[in-house]
């Protein structure tokens, strides 16, 4: 998985493969860019010659050799066992939206199996059938990601404000931000009860600030029909957040912006300076962080969302920051615990355009076959199939 790698999305996907045909994979942390190693089978080697990815086949010594590099004490490597194929679901809308997602797109590349989840599945209960959840241009505040001012008289935001709406009186609320919390809580209590969240883009930012604001209302009157509350900002409740504290919210509806988390509006980045550094963790010792950064570069270059990246000063204590950009003070990959799961928020909405607009068409990844940013989300992807290990004391 380092520059010799023909294609390293599609390797993921192998790798999947293998678990999910039952069998087990080796993630060689740092070794060779986070390689994988399997046992030889002929329809493995055929499988990878069809999806064009680069493999090499070991003799027993060799193996036996990589095993004893990487369990070195002296070095920063060490070696992961992937066991089982997680269940993967993505939270998105059944309507059509004039936007893609980055995960569903590198998840149908990779050949990656996954389930479509929308509000009436979570609130029916659905979740626990699932290892892995994602969740991405997404606003869980009611407020349809604040496009008001810009796309009010579109169709496609018109269709989407009434499915929302229909789709919240049939299940029982009378508002859509009510909805939308009660899922913003059952995802919440996924992830408690030993689930892997992963999100992006406005998926991030508007989770936190939803549950931070259960128990006021932050929505004026065109997305809900009633002013928000003057004092809502004094009522923000920050101990039911995953990733953020001490924020303050952007209450203009005519404004992109939900809070300061985001740092769109204020960054003073010019595009050929967009990069953000990957940390260096001891493979050994912080193993989660270690899997999650995985790459073949550790410099990648930045990509602006509905939520680009997040203020640092924001980010609550004991949240594990992979990667920032520390002249601008801003953070773009960061993971924590909540009860007995993980979660992982990966500011900007696509790894390989730059900033993607409404209507934009998706990404076409066979010109990314490479990209260290979109190995990010993978990574998680295949972080739920890690054999558990002891903690070392």
């Amino acid at each position: 998985m380092d520059e010799a790698q023909k294609n390293h999305l599609k390797a993921y996907g192998i790798a999947f493969w293998v678990l999910k045909n039952g069998g087990e994979v080796d993630w060689l942390l740092n070794y060779r860019g986070g390689s994988f190693m399997t046992t030889y089978d002929k329809k493995l080697e055929d499988e990878c010659n069809i999806r064009g990815i680069s493999y090499e086949v070991l003799a027993d010594a060799k193996v036996s050799e990589i095993i004893t590099q990487v369990s070195d004490p002296s070095v920063n490597m060490d070696l992961v066992k992937l066991q089982k194929a997680p269940k993967i679901a993505v939270y998105s809308p059944k309507n059509k939206l004039p936007w893609d997602d980055a995960v569903t797109l590198v998840l149908k590349y990779a050949e990656i199996p996954f389930d479509l989840v929308y509000d009436e599945e979570v609130l029916r209960g659905d979740l626990p059938k699932y290892d892995w959840l994602h969740m991405h241009h997404e606003d869980f505040t009611g407020q349809y990601s604040k496009f008001f001012a810009g796309f009010s008289n579109a169709q496609w935001y018109v269709d989407d404000k009434k499915a929302q709406e229909d789709m919240a009186a049939k299940l029982g609320f009378k508002k859509v931000s009510k909805m939308k919390l009660a899922v913003a809580q059952h995802i919440r209590d996924f992830t408690a009860g030993g689930g892997f969240l992963f999100a992006m883009c406005s998926g991030t930012e508007t989770f936190d600030v939803a549950l931070a604001a259960g128990n006021t209302d932050i929505c004026e009157s065109m997305f809900d029909g009633d002013p928000a509350d003057p004092n809502a900002q004094s009522k923000l409740d920050f101990t039911q957040t995953f990733a953020f504290q001490n924020f303050n919210l952007d209450l203009n509806p005519l404004s992109h912006r939900f809070s300061d988390i985001d740092v769109t509006t204020t960054r003073e980045v010019n595009r050929t300076d967009d990069f953000f550094t990957l940390f260096d963790f001891s493979a050994k010792w912080d193993v989660v962080p270690s899997m999650l950064t995985q790459n073949h570069d550790k410099v990648i270059k930045g990509f602006m969302g509905l939520t680009t990246a997040f203020n640092k000063n924001t980010i609550k204590p004991g949240v594990t920051i992979m990667g920032d950009m520390k002249t601008a003070n801003e953070v773009r990959y960061i993971h924590g615990e909540y009860g007995k799961g993980q979660w992982t928020f990966y500011g900007g909405h696509d790894p390989e355009d730059y900033q993607h607009q409404v209507s934009d068409p998706p990404t076409d990844l066979n010109l990314h076959p490479n990209s260290p940013g979109y190995r990010l989300i993978l990574n998680n992807v295949l972080f739920p199939a890690a054999k558990k290990k002891k903690q070392k004391t």
